[in-house]
């Protein structure tokens, strides 16, 4: 999953100071998301599947279809 979400920041060719800025936290406190170092809560995999357009399932490294689920009206 870790390197799931590096990788998806990078191909949006954005900086983990934009990602914690976006997610309300620290540049340190993302950081140690991308590299494991801390658990990602459900709150922010969900900001992130929304950000990216994917799935947590995607984020989460169950599949490897990047495509969302159908979001409730």
């Amino acid at each position: 999953m870790y390197r799931r979400i590096r990788d998806l920041r990078e191909d949006h060719d954005l900086k983990q100071v934009d990602m914690a800025e976006y997610l309300n936290c620290s540049q340190v406190c993302y950081s140690n998301y991308e590299i494991g170092k801390r658990g990602v809560p459900a709150d922010v995999l969900i900001k992130l599947s929304q950000f990216y357009n994917t799935s947590v399932d995607y984020l989460l490294e169950l599949t490897d279809d990047p495509r969302p689920y159908p979001r409730k009206k």
